[in-house]
């Protein structure tokens, strides 16, 4: 069965449909199991597979995937509760992003979900102050390197990583969640305004806004790199939403154009809709040029999880930094890109 079905749309189909575990043979486990790995999938598949019957060797492997994603959903909650004391003394909004979000929220799409960084959002006015508090307060620089520090701080949506000094964790302030250059350009205080707040005094972003900003983090803020998980994300975000909210269609129509990603959100819906079976209106299904090279590159991946279609790759790579920089900042950072690792190269 790995042999006959690419093995990441296999993984979807798998996360889709749980029942179908029942049709996997020795190869088609091995496959879905690298990929899973692969896309930090795997606490999210075991989660969905808690109740199926699967051969033992299966079984094992879920089991401790189930007991790593509730370790890294403890780990995540905790490093929004140690922030959140830091910061609370200032006041000023602080939005999660991302999959602490998720898990703050009781979310669906936190369920056995892979988290790593903290993702916070702030007023842009707001980072120099939420900046000292948290120097203060044991985090540094993960990137003590100039060029580094200043493209972070003049073309990028977010300050340079901070990393915790005794807890290893990382934090990434943003302070709105696209870089300035971009082609589309979100409402970064839209986002702040409409945020929803939690009983701990943080908040995360709307149900549309949440969506929204899923889309663009994997069709306007990168390469598609480990985009089946984000894609995920976007279908079951969509779920829970439309299920608690029956003018959610109109709703996150309205806000995507406020935030200028319609196209952006429409290319989600359809490719969730594709690979999930994501319950989408009709008006949203509409093929467009260009989904089936999205869905080429969000499936990527060989029977070990490896890497395919390097073509495909270098040209979603080129184009995340055609999207996000104007033409001449991007050959200047390229360039400079390039002789850095050409230095790096020959100190070795």
């Amino acid at each position: 069965m790995a042999r006959a079905v690419n093995s990441a749309r296999l993984l979807a189909r798998l996360l889709a449909e749980p029942a179908r575990a029942t049709e996997l043979d020795a190869a088609a486990w091995n496959a879905v199991i690298c990929v899973a790995r692969a896309e930090q999938l795997v606490g999210t598949l075991a989660l969905r597979l808690d109740h199926a019957a699967v051969p033992p060797v299966v079984s094992e492997i879920l089991r401790d995937a189930r007991q790593d994603a509730t370790e890294q959903r403890r780990a995540a909650l905790w490093e929004a509760e140690m922030m959140r004391r830091v910061l609370a003394p200032l006041n000023i909004p602080l939005v999660l992003l991302k999959g602490t979000a998720f898990v703050a929220g009781g979310l669906l799409a936190g369920q056995g979900r892979h988290i790593g960084d903290l993702d916070l959002l702030v007023r842009r006015d707001d980072l120099s102050t939420v900046e000292q508090a948290l120097l203060s307060a044991g985090w540094d620089w993960a990137k003590p390197d100039a060029y580094d520090d200043d493209y972070y701080r003049r073309w990028m949506h977010e300050l340079p990583p901070l990393l915790h000094r005794d807890r290893d964790r990382m934090i990434d302030v943003h302070h709105t969640i696209l870089p300035p250059t971009s082609r589309p350009t979100p409402d970064a205080d839209a986002l702040i305004a409409g945020a929803v707040p939690l009983a701990n005094g943080l908040s995360i972003l709307a149900p549309a806004d949440m969506v929204i900003h899923a889309a663009l983090h994997l069709f306007a803020d990168g390469d598609l790199a480990g985009g089946l998980r984000n894609l995920w994300d976007i279908d079951r975000l969509l779920r829970e939403f439309t299920d608690e909210d029956g003018d959610f269609w109109l709703k996150l129509h309205a806000r995507a154009a406020e935030h200028q990603a319609v196209p952006f959100v429409a290319r989600a819906v359809r490719l969730a809709a594709r690979l999930f079976d994501t319950p989408v209106p009709p008006a949203w299904r509409r093929v467009r040029l260009g989904d089936h090279l999205y869905e080429r590159r969000l499936l990527s991946r060989d029977a070990w999880g490896r890497e395919t279609h390097p073509a495909t790759r270098l040209a979603f790579y080129v184009r995340s930094h055609w999207i996000r920089m104007p033409p001449l900042l991007l050959a200047r950072h390229l360039l400079i890109k390039a002789r850095r690792r050409a230095d790096a190269a020959r100190m070795r």
